[in-house]
């Protein structure tokens, strides 16, 4: 099983980053874990270049066609998703690498409603599959912690362990329903 991740963050020390590695790191035996890091690589997104081609855009969406999930973090902005996230969702929206995927939303900062509200809509208008019982908040914000410090945080990585697992049994139960 493939599950793609991509942080909406370009910031070094991101929390959003940090936990989408600790992922990777704490990702149980069968799932190839893959944290997608050209986001910033994209151009700014615009319908009259869609059939052009650009090599950053072509990765982007050939990562995504490879996945059976996708894991999103995403920081808040000014009661929003980053821009530079919302960008690469939008480069996805005419593609077919998006319909149906089942996505699993990590939210560092639990006090951070307003982008994880406005993921949710996005995604959910991209006819995305969030899954509820993969996604969680985990208290990052404040703490410090890099990508080892939260896999080797006894709560945080538990809650992001059960995530992967929710996520992974989701994902296979929709395999197992398409293959029918």
């Amino acid at each position: 099983m493939r599950v793609m991740a991509i942080s909406g963050s370009l910031r070094k020390l991101s929390y959003n980053s940090a936990v989408i590695e600790a992922m990777s790191l704490l990702a149980p035996e069968g799932i190839d874990f893959v944290v997608y890091k050209g986001i910033g690589d994209l151009p700014l997104f615009n319908p009259d270049l869609e059939d052009r081609h650009i090599a950053a855009v072509e990765d982007l969406k050939g990562e995504l066609a490879k996945a059976d999930g996708l894991v999103v973090a995403s920081p808040e902005y000014a009661h929003g998703i980053s821009g530079v996230l919302k960008n690469a969702l939008d480069w996805l929206v005419s593609g077919e690498e998006f319909v149906y995927m089942p996505v699993a939303l990590i939210n560092t900062s639990p006090r951070a409603s307003h982008a994880q509200a406005a993921l949710r809509e996005v995604i959910t208008t991209m006819s995305g599959n969030i899954i509820e019982e993969a996604s969680v908040s985990v208290p990052l914000l404040g703490s410090g912690l890099d990508a080892d410090g939260i896999a080797g945080h006894v709560e945080i990585a538990q809650a992001l362990v059960n995530s992967l697992q929710a996520f992974s049994a989701a994902i296979a139960l929709n395999q197992e329903l398409n293959n029918q």
